[in-house]
């Protein structure tokens, strides 16, 4: 297959990850069409924003998109928005869409993110929201600009956890339920997990954890009314948010013939069959570095993995770079800046090397197998990206509390 100036390449997903596929091929020289295709109606924007500036008021849409609309006409790149794939026929290399059309392609970027997790016990009743898009980011201040003033967050997850530090800052009363004991226990331990709990705490959010909803209440109007827990307790509560989750946009695709589980199935080198990459939420790709398939939800990712993606189409299958990042993601909640390097377990021995815990601004290192396998910075932004060479160099843990000593 020859991906030259008389060839196209599809890219589904008009968001972070397929915005900077499509922007790789043009800086890779790729003179070809270029065609994105996003289900929703918006130019491509970024999404972290959403739980924070967007959900405070203090940015707008033109703050979050990701490039301006006369860049994407420089770069020749066609945006079909508001349209959505609805399958992939790798063989005959044409993607189905909704409305029946067949966009023939070259090559093909996969990119169609993830889709939140919702509460079946939500349906019929307004006021009751996930936030994945801007139009639910919308729809939330919507609601409390109106006055809603009482608002519970069903999970701990540090998106929930940033819709219940903004709606406080806001001014709302804020409850949080988890069904976990410790939140984000699963991802970053019990110790670490009980620190971001007090911070909720701390900045008066009422935290009830190894809580479920057993159901929700509306008016006669189906406007919610009040969160029904486990062991019997209700909330009173004019806006729900619920946080628990995501599972990969990859139903449309079951036809497909492409190996899907718990994302789309990639190789080392992000292909998922000849001529065809994923990237983003969406991808379960070979981590050589792990040594075995990963998919990771975070925005840097999803920038990085974006354009390997597109590097690697252009070069073909077995001629790509292998795809082996040191993870990052970052969390603002009440002020503190929580940023987390590599991958953490729940059952890593954890090592307080700068700053302390009486603090509430530390450095923790991960260690597993006696390597480092991660990095936590709580409050202090400015001293986490000094470990990430050492991950990047499979550092030990006594290599790595030697660097911590300045030794």
């Amino acid at each position: 297959m020859s991906l030259d100036q008389n060839s196209r390449i599809v890219v589904v997903g008009a968001s972070l990850a397929g915005t900077r596929a499509a922007e790789e091929l043009r800086r890779a020289g790729y003179t070809g069409d270029v065609v994105v295709i996003g289900a929703e109606a918006h130019a491509p924007y970024d999404r972290p924003p959403l739980s924070k500036q967007f959900l405070a008021g203090s940015w707008g849409r033109e703050r979050i998109e990701l490039r301006p609309a006369p860049r994407w006409t420089e770069l020749g790149i066609e945006l079909r928005l508001g349209e959505r794939a609805r399958g992939v026929d790798v063989a005959a290399r044409r993607v189905a869409m909704e409305g029946g059309e067949l966009i023939g392609f070259d090559g093909l970027v996969l990119a169609p993110g993830a889709t939140p997790r919702k509460l079946d016990l939500a349906a019929g009743l307004s006021g009751v929201f996930e936030l994945r898009t801007v139009d639910d980011a919308e729809a939330i201040v919507a609601r409390m600009e109106a006055g809603a003033t009482r608002v519970v967050v069903v999970g701990a997850g540090f998106i929930g956890s940033e819709v219940a530090a903004t709606c406080r800052a806001r001014g709302a009363e804020v409850t949080v339920v988890e069904v976990l004991d410790v939140p984000l226990a699963r991802v970053l331990g019990e110790q670490m997990g009980g620190i971001c709990g007090d911070l909720h705490r701390r900045n008066g959010v009422e935290l009830l954890v190894g809580t479920r909803v057993e159901n929700l209440e509306g008016d006669a109007s189906g406007e919610i009314r009040r969160v029904v827990l486990s062991g019997g307790r209700s909330l009173d509560a004019d806006l729900v948010v619920v946080g628990v989750g995501v599972v990969p946009e990859t139903g449309w695709l079951a036809d497909s013939g492409l190996e899907i589980s718990d994302g789309l199935v990639a190789d080392a080198e992000l292909f998922v069959a000849d001529g065809i990459v994923v990237a983003g939420d969406a991808a379960r790709w070979l981590d050589l570095g792990q040594g075995e398939h990963v998919r990771i939800e975070h925005w840097t990712n999803a920038a990085e993995q974006g354009v390997v993606a597109a590097r690697n189409l252009l070069a073909g299958r077995g001629r790509g770079e292998p795809y082996v990042p040191v993870p990052y993601f970052w969390s603002d909640q009440y002020g503190v800046k929580i940023q987390v390097l590599g991958y953490p377990r729940p059952s890593d021995d954890v090592e307080i090397v700068e700053g302390s815990l009486e603090e509430g601004r530390f450095v923790a290192l991960y260690g597993r197998a006696g390597l480092m396998s991660a990095a936590l910075g709580f409050g202090m932004p400015g001293r986490l990206m000094a470990y990430r060479k050492l991950l990047e160099e499979r550092a030990s843990m006594h290599e790595a509390m030697m660097h911590a000593r300045g030794s």
